[in-house]
């Protein structure tokens, strides 16, 4: 019996898709083709650490307390006799108090009178150069008609400091401003050269990356306290190299506060003059260390604990000063050592100063600290 032509025409239709059917993956199998992408699933997440929930509070909790600080220089274009203001420097500060005191360090604001103070929110303030201590590298900037400013930052203390306790800093490298990155305390009572300002002692060394723009910002406990201010780093190519320094917070807080009073930092002092070349030379001749008294100012407070400065006599013959070798038991052995021991010290203190007399005969004095400057 003959198939009707519309029986075929169902046949070959059927016969088609089951072609396709069984031809079609050889097809998406071939190079340039590929099946149509979809989003992966997403796994769910761990619930996060108790580090890492810690880590995220003190960076939310302290972050809105960290500025950007710009130093600019005024330049006059010829052409158009215009003057504008370029960007110089950059850095990093905290705000230490509600009256608009920000602190940071002396070398990103150092030649300069007033800066650009940027908070987190963006606003821009004018600020002063109010205090600075080249010495300790530590500066003070009161911004202008101040308002509405974040809440001060949490002062915490190094003496008690521990090697291998986390440390965060918050800054502004490279201008990216409010930058966390962490690590641990890696060594206590470093010193280092400073930018021309002699030898800066008991240092913090910490691996958290600290880069440049990140000069002036606060290095962090675990529990948000600032414990210390960044100041450098040690690097070949001028990048973080994990070996980062901050000047310890007991330091910035006897520094601070007299920098914002005074504008300067006057510390106790003995009323003697040395000299590191003098004492290198005298130490190698006798085989002895310490600091060699050269002058004693009248009426200071060495002259009235008795202490000698070296004399020279008619016939040109030296008579050796005393050798300072330690205060209240603390070795002494250079000028910035002596005057590094003198910063822990107050007005009206009372120290216990070891000296070599003569060469040869071991002494101790009493020093009552009257004098300051």
């Amino acid at each position: 019996m003959p198939i009707k032509p519309v029986w075929k025409n169902v046949f070959w239709l059927l016969l088609g898709i089951l072609l396709a059917w069984l031809v079609l993956p050889f097809f998406q199998r071939l190079p340039g083709t590929s099946p149509v992408a979809e989003p992966l699933k997403v796994t769910p997440a761990a619930a996060l650490t108790n580090l890492e929930e810690r880590t995220i509070s003190v960076f939310e909790t302290t972050s809105s307390s960290v500025v950007y600080i710009t130093t600019t220089d005024k330049v006059f274009d010829y052409r158009t006799r215009n003057v504008s203001e370029r960007p110089s420097g950059t850095g990093t500060g905290f705000v230490w108090d509600q009256q608009g005191h920000i602190v940071t360090n002396y070398h990103v604001v150092e030649g300069y009178k007033n800066a650009k103070v940027r908070l987190s929110d963006q606003r821009i303030f004018e600020a002063d150069v109010i205090g600075a201590s080249p010495r300790h590298d530590l500066a003070v900037l009161k911004i202008r008609n101040a308002k509405d400013l974040p809440a001060a930052v949490k002062i915490g203390s190094s003496h008690d400091l521990k090697v291998g306790q986390t440390v965060l800093a918050i800054g502004n490298p490279f201008g990216l401003d409010h930058t966390l990155t962490t690590g641990v305390v890696s060594a206590l009572g470093r010193s280092i050269d400073g930018e021309g300002q002699g030898t800066m002692e008991d240092l913090i060394q910490t691996d958290a990356a600290i880069n440049p723009g990140n000069s002036g910002g606060p290095l962090l406990d675990s529990s948000g306290r600032v414990i210390g201010v960044s100041v450098a780093i040690y690097s070949p190519s001028g990048a973080s190299a994990g070996i980062g320094f901050a000047i310890p917070v007991d330091i910035v807080n006897r520094v601070i506060p007299q920098l914002v009073q005074n504008g300067r930092y006057i510390r106790p002092v003995l009323g003697i003059t040395m000299n590191d070349g003098v004492n290198e030379s005298v130490g190698e001749r006798l085989g002895v260390k310490g600091v060699m008294v050269l002058e004693v100012e009248p009426n200071s407070p060495a002259y009235k604990a008795g202490l000698r400065g070296t004399v020279a006599q008619a016939n040109d013959e030296l008579i050796l000063g005393d050798i300072i070798q330690a205060i209240d038991g603390k070795p002494i052995t250079s000028t910035g050592e002596l005057s590094a021991t003198m910063d822990k010290y107050n007005l009206n203190d009372t120290i216990k100063v070891q000296i070599l007399r003569d060469g040869r005969i071991k002494q101790e004095l009493e020093v009552k600290l009257t004098m300051q400057r």
